[in-house]
């Protein structure tokens, strides 16, 4: 079909599209405007109403909710665009989810659910008729009832869009591996705005259509946001079209607001398209070759609030920001107002379209598609259905060997990637490692022998020497947290796995989406029918303490404070000391549902302290006492050194070699936390210690020397009221960095294994002032240590390369050789 390139930037009069046709019989149309009609009825019914559900008798104020609360802009183009897929799944038999993305545009959705009858099967008390309605409409933003999102009570949503910019990246992760779903996803012009946003248009890079589904955006351009014009619309159709060619899309226009034009032209606009998906599919399903189309996208322009009053008192209404909201916010004060929203209501005509019963008439309930194919009951909105257990291998087999604890030096991480290699080979279909350009530079290359990097772009020779890509792969890489992260929610809330390695410093990238998906799970947990889905698993290296390279811009520990706010129903954080802790961590939490975990361990070689019986033990435990570090057996300890974190355990530990060597008569306890929720009360959180617990491990009247990971004020906080808190002493980031080696890096921030030594003696009661010699010794050590870093640029060898002094039995080095560990 010939473009028609005569369109302007109106939201008004006959329909103007670029695909011309007229699909629809005069009966189709009239039959489809009806339908629309009911839909926009039952928005209106929810923003307003509290009784009088069908307007039997005269709207009166106490037919009005108190508090009005809900948005009228983006309901109608919404509803417009899902009753139009309605015709085209019952056409074409197709698998679809529709994604919601204006935010606040619920009633737009929720009125589509209920006449698809699938809200009062998942509700029976919003039943299909007069009683049921009124309970719908009353529930609407209303205390006891729902938000006025697509929240985790809608059926058929994935997608809250509480904050705005990611319900394309949602989409995506969600036809990922799901070869025949569709998403029709809406976008508001107002969310096309955010940088999220903007680059989740490059998705099609990652699209294979061999083997995933399709996202087809509808652009739904109604002109304004709260109380702005959008940028998207005022410009040019050239330069729009110019923007989204760019991106790799097929731009198709419809425009206007006469109802009639405008039905025939989406129907004619919206099955285009699909067969052009069906199309490109069936080109790369055939031929076994996978290519990159120009995949189809919708713009549709239509006025704000469209089918609103356009005027009231004399000010603009439809089609301008004061439809966004309530459109008329005082009909529980003003009478004329409250017989302009009447009439306003009774224009959709409910006695047609609806019958004595207050149920849709058969004619109109003929239009939806049946049983799973309603989007509103499509099992990939709630994933958890769906959802299968990985199949994991068994992690112990893949352990470091051969641990001499407090000796052995390893690569934790390029070891668990051995580990998570073979999770990806056994789940294909299942399974995808997401993260922003850092696989490699975070030692888990060796993914790429069981799942390459995916990649739809152009090819270069050169891509062959350690390029990794493949059209096949199952890495997802895009520079780019927002994305990757948007891709995860969408790829697990639709019933697979996944896991995201990431910065530590930059993570806090994507704060605000952590927080909406630990609220949109904690949600589901009071949501009877929703089934759990895969936990959402964040794997954070490029530690603070190993970012002295790159200086002061990549050391930000924080992300931990930002998840520790959110449920404990909901969160969990980690922080394994070695490589066989990490594996078991990954293993738990590749294996649980409805949490978002977050692991934190460091990329580098480090000390290995545990072996494979022991870290699971400890990580069981999720904290202990290292009774081969500690000397206080079978008596009180003078001091507890305690650690959470890789790089805080060697420090740590270095400190305890140091009061066991100048102060063998004081009896240290060392203890390392690995689940940092352990800290926390069990009345505050489900994995909390008792007091006892805590007594048992901390004492109530001995110092604590904490070294800890993260910014110290959240050990305080976590231990708030514990058994002798007064004792505790925290160590950790304290906002001090640059260009510093590991250990300078230690010092600044008061960490360091001789800053800690002297923390210890100071507090220890009785030593009264008999190791002062001792202390001051200390100080030297660090003066001298400093100098040194500060004349060679690297920290001295005998730093460097501590290693635990302490063996009751004849020390071991161990060396792997030929994929085998052998002591020699």
């Amino acid at each position: 079909m010939a473009p028609n390139t005569d369109l302007n930037i109106s939201a008004y009069g006959a329909a103007r599209s670029t695909v011309e046709d007229t699909p629809l019989s005069t009966e189709e149309v009239r039959k489809t405007n009806a339908y629309f009609r009911a839909s926009l009825y039952l928005c209106l019914g929810m923003l307003y109403l509290r009784d009088n559900p069908l307007l039997r008798i005269p709207l009166k104020q106490e037919h009005i909710k108190t508090r009005l609360l809900g948005h009228w802009g983006s309901d109608a183009g919404q509803s417009f665009t899902w009753i139009h897929m309605n015709r085209l799944i019952k056409k074409y038999n197709l698998d679809v989810l529709f994604v919601s993305g204006p935010g606040h545009g619920a009633p737009g959705i929720l009125s589509q659910s209920y006449l698809e009858g699938v809200y009062s099967e998942v509700y029976p008390d919003k039943s299909e008729d007069e009683k049921g309605m009124q309970k719908f409409f009353k529930q609407f933003s209303f205390p006891g009832g729902i938000g006025s999102h697509a929240t985790p009570e809608t059926p058929g949503s994935i997608h809250e869009g509480g904050e705005l910019g990611y319900s394309i990246s949602h989409s995506f992760g969600a036809v990922y591996d799901h070869p025949n779903l569709i998403t029709l996803t809406m976008v508001g012009d107002g969310e096309a705005e955010t940088g999220p946003l903007a680059t989740s248009w490059h998705s099609t890079k990652f699209l294979n259509p061999c083997t995933d589904g399709a996202v087809l955006p509808v652009l739904h351009l109604n002109g304004y946001k709260i109380n702005n014009p959008t940028v998207f619309a005022r410009i040019s159709h050239e330069e729009l079209s110019a923007l989204l060619v760019g991106y790799g899309w097929t731009p198709y226009f419809v425009e206007g607001s006469d109802l009639d034009t405008m039905h025939q032209a989406m129907a004619a606009t919206l099955e285009h398209c699909v067969l052009e998906i069906k199309k490109f599919q069936k080109q790369a399903r055939d031929s076994g070759r996978a290519f990159r189309p120009r995949w189809p996208m919708i713009i549709l322009r239509t006025p704000k609030g469209w089918t609103a009053p356009r005027h009231v008192d004399g000010k603009l209404l439809e089609g301008f920001w004061r439809a966004h909201q309530i459109p008329i916010t005082d009909v529980n004060t003003n009478l004329e107002h409250l017989k302009l929203l009447e009439k306003w209501m009774k224009s959709y005509k409910p006695d047609e379209v609806f019958d004595k019963t207050g149920r849709l008439i058969p004619e109109l309930k003929a239009l939806a598609p049946t049983g799973n194919a309603r989007m509103s009951a499509n099992p990939v909105g709630n994933g958890g259905i769906i959802r299968r257990p990985l199949d994991i291998p068994d992690f112990r087999t893949y352990a470091l060997r051969g641990i001499d604890p407090g000796i052995s030096v390893r690569g934790s991480m390029a070891n668990m990637s051995m580990f998570l290699r073979d999770v990806i080979a056994q789940n294909m279909k299942t399974f995808r490692l997401f993260g922003p350009d850092e696989t490699e530079s975070n030692k888990l290359a060796e993914v790429y022998k069981a799942g390459k990097k995916v990649w739809m772009g152009e090819y270069f020779e050169e891509d062959k020497d350690g390029g990794n890509l493949a059209m096949d792969g199952r890495v997802m890489e895009i520079l780019s947290e927002h994305t990757c992260e948007g891709w995860l929610e969408g790829y697990i809330l639709s019933g697979r796995h996944g896991l995201l390695n990431s910065y530590e410093p930059f993570i806090h990238i994507i704060d605000s989406m952590v927080n909406q998906h630990c609220k949109w799970i904690e949600k589901c947990l009071e949501v009877e029918w929703r089934a759990k889905v895969a936990s959402l698993n964040i794997l954070l290296t490029a530690t603070v303490w190993r970012q002295d390279h790159n200086g002061f811009t990549h050391q930000d520990p924080g992300f931990l404070d930002v998840v520790a706010n959110k449920s404990p129903e909901v969160v969990r954080i980690y922080l394994p000391p070695d490589g066989n802790t990490l594996l078991s961590t990954i293993n738990h939490c590749l294996s649980s549902v409805n949490y978002v975990n977050v692991i934190v361990a460091d990329k580098q070689e480090h000390i290995q302290f545990l072996n494979i019986d022991e870290a699971i033990e400890h990580c069981t435990k999720g904290v202990g006492i290292w009774d081969w570090a500690s000397n206080d057996q079978g008596q009180e300890p003078d001091v507890i050194m305690a650690a959470c974190g890789d790089v805080p355990t060697h420090e740590s530990l270095a400190a305890t070699a140091l009061l066991r060597e100048y102060l063998p008569q004081v009896k240290v306890r060392f203890v390392n936390v690995l689940d940092l929720f352990r800290l926390i009360s069990g009345v505050n959180h489900p994995h909390g210690m008792t007091d006892r617990q805590w007594k048992a491990v901390f004492t109530d009247n001995t110092p604590i020397i904490f070294n800890f990971h993260s910014y110290p004020w959240l050990v305080h906080r976590l231990t708030y009221k514990r058994p002798g808190q007064h004792n505790l002493h925290v160590r950790g980031y304290k906002e001090k960095g640059n260009i510093d080696t590991p250990f300078q890096l230690a010092v600044r921030n008061q960490t360091d294994r001789y800053r800690l030594a002297i923390d210890a003696i100071d507090r220890i009661p009785s030593l009264g002032n008999t190791a002062a010699g001792v202390r001051d010794r200390f100080i030297n050590l660090q003066l001298a240590a400093t100098a040194e870093t500060l004349d060679n640029g690297i920290d001295p060898e005998y730093i460097r390369n501590w290693r635990w002094p302490h063996r009751e039995k004849k020390r071991r080095t161990s060396v792997l050789y030929e994929g085998t560990d052998k002591l020699v």
